[in-house]
């Protein structure tokens, strides 16, 4: 075949990869204008979907009007199109990817979007300053009374009406790192939150894009699916989550144990780092036995077992025994409901008014029921980092208190899995959970 021939011959695929490019690219601008129109009509005050929180983004409250749940639910809508559409082009392969420059700036400008910005869709931040505040500028002990005992200080006001009197679920290491904020007052707390989250994320997605290329996989892709992931970036990063510094943690087990060379040291620093997350929200601790049976070693158990004693005794020496009840404090929000939740939508299927206490019997034990099934795959030789991944998965959609940055938690596992089912689950979870979310803009009354 002559030159000539070939080159007409490679033409049309040469202007479809040109016209998948620019559709990337046309994605990547839709998802930043959509996060940005939140942000921006966020900023101008306290709706139903703004908590009402200190002015922090007052600068940018001339340029759009108050956020409503019409505005938001397009906005969310038009972002989670532009992503699958990105994802649809760029991991299938029908168009060049993004450049390693493009992907990290797309990324880097969505989180620089949120951080600008007011904190979105949760009060749970104030939370976590007035835990703070209790503890460093009250002499309280956050694991034994609620935000309700500062009443008279300037955070109660923001606190979520569901936590004011609820003691803290969360770690003593969580605890101990919000402790240094608690003196900047409100605002700066909240800052000091932002840049937390911010630097969180960071770590996580950077840890993402390795464990990637130890896994022989397109970081570019990796870093895409989660740093672009509108409900990662809008619910988490713009909710300032403590979650994210959990995900941090659990990415750093992942990557030390994926790196060469391997050794028993780095495996106990592994566990170590998967005890330091549980320490921070109990959650992640799901992990552990299923790396330790997969090195069937005991460097992770000792590992695990010194990280353990470590937090345990900093743990009790500064809160008590209450710090360290992780046990207790999960399962008093087991029992909470929230409207989001499967749980409560398969309730209302079936004509019941909601979750009752015999079905939160039965969801535990379908959650336990999975777990062994996949520790029990995961004995036989089944990637550890995917059974994780579906165990995170599992949690999430059994809880009968289902938040839109629960469902994060199994993400960066997905994308880093052999088990291209688990990426395709969490996605499917993710996107029923936006579809649950348009109902308003369906309704006769929207």
């Amino acid at each position: 075949m002559s030159v000539a021939a070939q080159s007409q011959r490679s033409l049309p695929h040469v202007r479809l990869q040109r016209r998948s490019h620019l559709l990337v690219w046309l994605f990547s601008l839709v998802l930043v204008a959509a996060c940005a129109e939140i942000v921006i009509d966020a900023s101008v005050g306290h709706s139903a979907l703004i908590p009402k929180s200190p002015a922090i983004a007052g600068w940018l409250s001339g340029a759009g009007e108050r956020l409503g749940f019409r505005v938001f639910l397009i906005a969310l809508l038009a972002a989670s199109a532009a992503y699958a559409g990105m994802l649809a082009l760029t991991i299938r392969g029908r168009a060049a990817p993004l450049s390693k420059r493009g992907a990290i700036a797309l990324v880097a400008v969505l989180h620089l979007v949120l951080f600008v910005g007011p904190v979105l869709l949760s009060t749970d931040v104030f939370s976590y300053i007035a835990y703070a505040r209790m503890g460093v500028e009250h002499g309280l002990n956050p694991y034994l009374t609620g935000p309700s005992a500062i009443s008279s200080d300037p955070v109660f006001r923001f606190v979520g009406q569901d936590w004011r009197n609820t003691e803290t679920a969360y770690g003593p290491l969580y605890t101990l790192i919000s402790y240094p904020l608690a003196p900047l007052g409100v605002e700066g707390a909240l800052w000091g939150m932002k840049v937390e989250a911010l630097l969180a994320s960071a770590g996580t997605l950077a840890l993402t894009w390795r464990c990637a290329r130890l896994r022989k996989m397109d970081p570019v892709a990796a870093l895409l699916l989660v740093g672009a992931n509108p409900l990662y970036v809008l619910y988490g990063v713009g909710g300032a989550h403590n979650d994210l510094i959990m995900m941090l943690l659990m990415m750093l087990a992942v990557a030390l144990t994926l790196g060469e060379p391997r050794s028993s040291l780095r495996e106990g620093q592994a566990a170590a780092a998967v005890i330091a997350g549980a320490l921070v929200k109990a959650t992640v601790a799901v992990l552990l036995p299923f790396m330790i049976l997969s090195r069937r070693r005991l460097a992770p158990i000792a590992g695990a077992l010194v990280a353990l004693g470590v937090g345990a005794l900093i743990g009790y020496a500064v809160f008590g025994i209450h710090g360290i009840d992780l046990v207790a404090a999960l399962n008093r929000d087991a029992a909470f409901v929230s409207t989001d939740s499967f749980a409560n939508e398969i309730a209302h299927l079936f004509g019941k008014p909601g979750v009752f206490p015999a079905d939160h019997d039965l969801l535990k034990g379908a959650l336990v029921a999975t777990v062994l099934y996949l520790l029990w795959r995961t004995w036989r030789g089944y990637d550890w980092v995917a059974a994780s991944g579906w165990a995170l998965l599992a949690i999430s959609v059994t809880s009968t208190w289902l938040l839109a940055w629960y469902i994060l938690w199994p993400l960066p596992l997905a994308v880093v899995s052999r088990d291209r089912r688990l990426l395709a689950a969490t996605l499917a979870v993710q996107s029923l959970f936006v579809i649950h979310q348009m109902a308003p803009l369906i309704s006769p009354t929207s």
